[in-house]
């Protein structure tokens, strides 16, 4: 079915059998973005939000969720990750997440990254929305992958 690899011959949803592939070093990026007000930020910056340090709960979120997306998504191999890493650029009206998740294992990780990038910004949502209900979250995408079969990419 149009190479759909979520499908069975027959159009059903389906996990991917990897049992054949090799176990490979594979890693992936990810990053999103999330706009607010310059009050927001200011207050994120200087440690100010009274929900706590937004940004040190935002990288457990993510960790945490990436260790969880086969609970998450539908089909989602279960992943014995070797390390995922959470990091945030903060300017004066903005935060960007980059979220790296690496296995050593038969299927990838795309989701994974994507998972923890999405859920850091939803964490700094919800500790900043009595600062500014307007934040807007946009901009999640893969930036790259390595390993496996089909061989590195770069957005």
């Amino acid at each position: 079915m149009n190479g759909l690899t979520h499908l069975d011959e027959a159009g059903a949803a389906r996990m991917v059998d990897v049992s054949a592939k090799a176990v490979t070093a594979r890693e992936a990026v990810a990053t999103g973005h999330i706009a607010m007000s310059g009050d927001a930020a200011a207050a994120i910056a200087q440690g100010l939000v009274k929900k706590g340090d937004v940004l040190a709960v935002a990288r457990v979120a993510g960790i945490m969720a990436a260790k969880r997306t086969a609970d998450l998504i539908p089909l989602c191999h279960p992943i014995a990750l070797s390390s995922v890493t959470v990091d945030f650029d903060l300017d004066a009206t903005s935060v960007t997440v980059t979220a790296t998740a690496k296995t050593a294992g038969q299927t990838g990780v795309e989701m994974e990254a994507l998972t923890a990038a999405t859920v850091a910004l939803l964490t700094v949502y919800d500790m900043a929305k009595a600062l500014d209900k307007a934040m807007v979250i946009g901009e999640v995408r893969l930036l790259a992958k390595r390993g496996g079969k089909s061989g590195d990419w770069t957005a």
